[in-house]
């Protein structure tokens, strides 16, 4: 479990380059998983499926969490299954953009 709590760490330093907050905050983490052989799953979306930024946001959460200690191999997945929605959002990410 600590192995995932440092990888929540770094997604979190991780920011849509359009809009300033993170991608855990903006609700586009959906699963983080680490197998006893240190293979982290990440499942994830973008705010819409034609994001010009993509390849930039998947090649840095690729990059970052690989350099977490424990981390032998990083498995992203891209889904838009279910799509991304405000809601997913948390509360400080929705303050911060100004819909609270």
């Amino acid at each position: 479990m600590q192995i995932e709590v440092q990888i929540l760490k770094v997604i979190k330093t991780i920011f849509d380059p359009e809009i300033p907050v993170n991608i855990y905050d903006l609700g586009l983490i959906y699963e983080i998983f680490v197998d006893e052989d240190g293979k982290a799953k990440i499942t994830m979306t973008l705010t819409a499926p034609g994001c010009p930024m993509a390849d930039d946001i998947l090649a840095e959460v690729n990059q970052k969490v690989a350099s977490v200690e424990g981390v032998k191999e990083v498995d992203v997945n891209l889904t838009f299954s279910p799509p991304w929605t405000r809601e997913l959002m948390t509360e400080e990410a929705k303050l911060e953009l100004g819909f609270l």
